[in-house]
C-alpha cells in the first residue's frame, strides 16, 4: 500500500530487497569470488566412531589442479585448539565444538577427516575420492530409542518443582502417554559457505552464512588470537538458516586455516549431504507427560519429562520442559530434562528450539485430557488462562490469546467439529479439527545504530545484524519511516557487516525488538537534533521550545502553527551543515520493562481430511493467529506465519532423518529422501494477527513472530488427526502405517 500521507507511511508493506532477490541482483556468500581464489571440499569419515590409522593422500594430491591437502598430519597449529588454557595466549578461548583437521579421532559418520584445496571446484570435489583413510573402528551408539532406556547413559539432569510432585495421579481425571519426535534438519535451501581472505598475517575477511555477524567475528577473533577488529564478516544475505547458522561451524575455521595456509582466498562450500551432519539439526526427543485436572476442568497438576539426544563431544541443551511451568494455571509442575550423549554431530536450535518440542507433547495431552472430560480443548484452555505467569509471579507484559481463539474457532468453522471422533465424512474422507497454542519469550537485548540524515532529506541506518530472510531490512525501514514521518523510499537500512555498529544475531525472535528499538531511539534523537538546529538557526523558531516542535513530512514544524515550518534541506543550508551523523546505543530492558514476563503467542486451527481407504492426510484448511505485539510489516509477518505452517506440516507428516543403526551413517541425506513438504500440501492459510501494540515489552510495542509460527502446531495437526479418525499418533511423523493403513496412496 502507498500512501501520500506520511502518518500512515509506515504501512508502505513491500519489501525494500524483494526486487533484487527476485532479480539475481541479491548475492549470497557462495556467489561472492576473489582475485586468485582456491576452492576447498571436505573429505568425510566413512566411520562413526574410532580412529585414522592411515591417511593416504598421493593419488589425490596428483590430480590436476590440487593445491593441498589439509588433515590432522599437516594442519597449521590453530591457537584455539589448545585444550590446555595455560598454554593458549590469553585473548584465545578453546573452540566450541568439533575441532576440524585437528586430530585423528573420528566421532560421528560424516566427519570431515581432510580439506581439499585446488584451482576450481570441479578439480577439488573430483580428488576426493583419491583420499584413502585406514580406521581403526570402535564400539558406537547412535541409536536413542535403545540408548535412552538405560538411566545410565543419560547426563546433565535437571529438575524443576513446585507444590506437589506427580500431583496429577491424584486427580479422576488425567492422561499420562509419552511423545518422540525424530531428529529433523533445518534444510535451509541456500548451502552454508565460507570464503576467507587473509589481508595480512592478523587480519582476515570472511564471506559466511551467518545468523550473526559479530557472533562470527567475536569467534574467530578468539579461535585465532586476533582482535575483534582485524576479523571482518560479511553476511549481505542469508538464503535461510532457522537456527543453524546461529553458530560457527567447522566450514568457518577450515577455510581461514586453508588460506592462510595458502597465502590466498579460499572458497569451502558444503554439500547437501555435509548438510545433515555438519550443521546442526534438531535433537531427536522422547517426552512424558502427565497432566490431571479436576472435573471442572482446573489443572491440579502437571508432570513433563524429556531427553534429548547430544553429540559425545559437546552438550547440546535446550528449553524443552519449560513451557509447561508457566503456559497454564497450575499449582503444581514438576519437571525434568536430561540429555543423551550419542556418536553423532552436535544438535542446534531449530525454528522454535526447545518449546516447538515441548508444545507438541503438551498440547496434544491437553487435547486428550479435553475428551476424557468431555470438555472443548478452547473452553479447556481458557478455563486455565492466567495473566501471571505461574514460573516467576511476574504478570505478562500483554496476553491477548483468548483473541487469538475467537478469531479462529469462527474462520475454521470450529462449530462443525465433532465431539465424538471419526463421526464426520465427506467424499469418503474422514474430516477432523484441531488447534494447538504455541508461545515463545520476548526478549529485547542491546543494539547499536548509526542513523545519518543528509541535507539531500536521505536517511541512512546501519546495523550489524544479518537477515536470514524474515524481512529485517523492510521492517527496521518501516519503524524508521513511522519514527521521522517520512517517504520510506529515502530511507536505506544497511546490515550484514560486522563493520558496522553491533547488533544481535538473528535468531530467537529478539531482533525487531531489540534492533527496531535501537532505530525507534535513532530516529527520536535526530529528530531532537534537528529541533535544536531549528531553535538555533531558523528566526522563526528562536524562541520556540523543543517541546512545541515536531518533525514530519520532511519538516521541521511549530505544533500550534503549521503554517510556521522550515524544509529539512534549508535547515541544513542555515546550519551550514551537511549531515546529522550519529551512534546510538538501545540497551536492553529498562526497570519498568523488568516487572513483567513477555512473550509472543500463537493460536493455530487445522481442518483436515483422512482418506478412509489408505491413511492418506489431506490438510484442507489453516487458520494461524499471533499475538506479538505490534505488527511493523503485515506483508513479512504474514511470510512468516505461512513458513511456520508450511515447516509444521513438515515437523508433523513429512520429516525424519534415518539412520542405519549398523553404520550411523545418515542414509536419506538428501532432498529425494528426506521429504519436506511440497506446494501441493501448502494449505489455504488464513494468517491473523491481534496487532495490539505490547506498551510494556519495549518503545515499539512489538514482539517476535518468527519461532510461534510454528510453535504448536505439529499439535494442532497430530490433534485434527485425532478428532478425523480417533487414533492417537504420539510418534512423529504422522503416517498411514501409524493410523494402522499398510499403505499410501501415492
Amino acid at each position: 500500500m502507498k500512501s501520500n500521507n506520511y502518518n500512515t507511511i509506515f504501512l508502505e508493506d513491500e519489501r525494500v530487497d524483494g526486487a533484487d532477490k527476485v532479480n539475481g541482483k541479491a548475492k549470497y556468500t557462495a556467489e561472492n569470488n576473489l582475485p586468485n581464489m582456491a576452492y576447498a571440499v571436505f573429505v568425510t569419515s566413512t566411520i562413526a566412531k574410532g580412529t585414522i590409522k592411515s591417511l593416504d593422500t598421493s593419488k589425490a594430491l596428483a590430480m590436476p589442479g590440487v593445491l593441498d591437502i589439509i588433515y590432522y598430519g599437516n594442519c597449521p597449529v590453530v591457537p584455539g585448539y589448545i585444550s590446555n588454557a595455560a598454554e593458549r595466549p590469553k585473548n584465545v578461548f578453546e573452540w566450541r565444538g568439533h575441532k576440524v583437521l585437528y586430530d585423528n579421532i573420528v566421532r560421528f559418520f560424516g566427519q570431515p577427516i581432510a580439506l581439499i584445496v585446488a584451482d576450481t571446484f570441479e578439480n577439488a570435489n573430483a580428488a576426493v575420492r583419491f583420499v584413502k583413510a585406514e580406521y581403526e573402528v570402535e564400539k558406537f551408539e547412535t541409536n536413542f530409542n535403545k540408548a535412552r532406556l538405560d538411566p545410565a547413559n543419560l547426563k546433565s539432569t535437571v529438575n524443576y518443582k513446585r507444590g506437589t510432585e506427580k500431583k496429577f495421579k491424584e486427580t479422576n481425571f488425567f492422561v499420562e502417554a509419552e511423545y518422540n519426535i525424530p531428529i529433523e534438519v533445518h534444510n535451509a535451501m541456500e548451502l552454508f559457505a565460507t570464503i576467507a581472505h587473509w589481508e595480512s598475517e592478523d587480519k582476515v575477511t570472511l564471506y559466511d552464512k551467518t545468523q550473526g555477524p559479530k557472533s562470527t567475528q567475536s569467534t574467530i577473533a578468539k579461535t585465532f588470537g586476533l582482535p575483534d577488529k582485524n576479523v571482518r564478516v560479511i553476511a549481505e544475505n542469508v538464503g535461510g538458516g532457522f537456527g543453524s547458522a546461529l553458530r560457527s561451524w567447522s566450514n568457518v575455521p577450515a577455510a581461514c586455516i586453508a588460506a592462510k595456509k595458502l597465502k590466498r582466498p579460499v572458497k569451502l562450500v558444503l554439500t547437501r549431504p555435509q548438510m545433515f551432519t555438519l550443521v546442526g539439526y534438531r535433537p531427536q526427543s522422547w517426552q512424558k507427560i502427565g497432566l490431571g485436572a479436576d472435573a471442572a476442568g482446573n489443572f491440579i497438576g502437571i508432570s513433563h519429562e524429556a531427553i534429548s539426544n547430544t553429540s559425545r563431544y559437546e552438550d547440546f541443551r535446550e528449553g524443552i520442559v519449560n513451557v509447561s511451568k508457566f503456559l497454564y494455571a497450575c499449582e503444581n509442575v514438576d519437571t525434568k530434562y536430561s540429555v543423551l550423549p550419542l556418536d553423532l554431530s552436535t544438535p542446534i536450535w531449530m525454528r522454535g528450539p526447545g518449546e516447538a518440542t515441548g508444545c507438541f507433547a503438551l498440547e496434544s495431552a491437553i487435547d486428550e485430557l479435553s475428551y476424557k472430560l468431555k470438555m472443548d480443548p478452547i473452553q479447556l484452555r481458557i478455563k486455565n488462562f492466567t495473566k501471571v505467569n505461574p514460573e516467576n509471579k511476574l504478570p505478562f507484559s500483554d496476553i491477548n490469546i483468548k483473541d487469538c481463539y475467537a478469531y479462529g474457532m469462527e474462520k475454521i468453522g470450529w462449530k462443525n467439529r465433532p465431539s465424538i471422533p471419526g463421526t464426520i465424512k465427506e467424499n469418503g474422507w474422514l474430516i477432523g479439527y484441531g488447534m494447538s497454542v504455541g508461545v515463545f519469550g520476548a526478549g529485547k537485548g542491546s543494539a547499536s545504530v548509526r542513523i545519518v540524515l543528509s541535507n539531500d532529506g536521505k536517511l541512512l541506518l546501519e546495523c550489524a545484524v544479518s537477515d536470514m530472510g524474515p524481512g529485517t531490512t523492510t521492517s527496521m525501514t518501516m519503524i524508521a519511516a513511522e519514527a521521522m514521518q517520512m517517504p520510506i523510499q529515502k530511507i536505506k537500512f544497511k546490515l550484514g557487516d560486522s563493520d558496522l555498529p553491533p547488533g544481535p544475531s538473528q535468531g530467537g525472535s529478539g531482533t525487531t525488538s531489540t534492533v527496531g528499538s535501537a532505530v525507534d531511539l535513532a530516529c527520536k534523537t535526530v529528530q531532537q537534533k534537528l529541533k535544536e538546529l531549528a531553535i538555533q538557526y531558523a528566526p522563526a523558531f528562536a524562541s520556540t521550545s523543543a517541546e512545541a516542535i515536531e518533525v514530519k513530512n520532511e519538516m521541521v514544524v511549530l505544533k500550534t502553527d503549521a503554517k510556521t515550518k522550515i524544509d529539512i534541506s534549508a535547515l541544513f543550508k542555515l546550519a551550514n551543515q551537511e549531515k546529522i551523523d550519529l551512534i546510538i546505543n538501545s540497551n536492553g530492558k529498562n526497570a519498568e520493562q523488568l516487572k513483567y514476563t513477555s512473550n509472543s503467542f500463537s493460536a493455530h486451527f487445522v481442518k483436515l481430511a483422512v482418506n478412509a481407504k489408505d491413511g492418506t492426510i489431506k490438510v484442507l484448511n489453516v487458520v494461524t493467529t499471533g499475538d506479538a505485539g505490534k505488527i511493523i510489516s503485515p506483508k513479512t509477518a504474514r511470510s512468516q506465519m505461512l513458513g511456520g505452517v508450511v515447516g509444521g506440516i513438515g515437523m508433523a507428516l513429512t520429516e525424519k532423518v534415518e539412520i542405519d543403526q549398523s553404520t550411523g551413517q545418515i542414509i536419506n541425506a538428501s532432498f529425494g529422501a528426506y521429504h519436506v513438504p511440497l506446494h501441493s500440501q501448502a494449505p489455504p492459510t488464513d494468517v491473523w494477527f491481534v496487532n495490539k501494540p505490547d506498551i510494556n515489552m519495549n518503545e515499539i510495542g512489538a514482539k517476535g513472530i518468527g519461532e510461534i509460527a510454528l510453535i504448536g502446531f505439529a499439535a494442532a495437526l497430530a490433534n485434527a488427526v485425532y478428532n478425523a479418525t480417533g487414533k492417537r499418533v504420539r510418534d512423529l511423523p504422522i503416517t498411514p502405517e501409524k493410523l494402522g493403513y499398510k499403505t499410501a496412496k501415492a
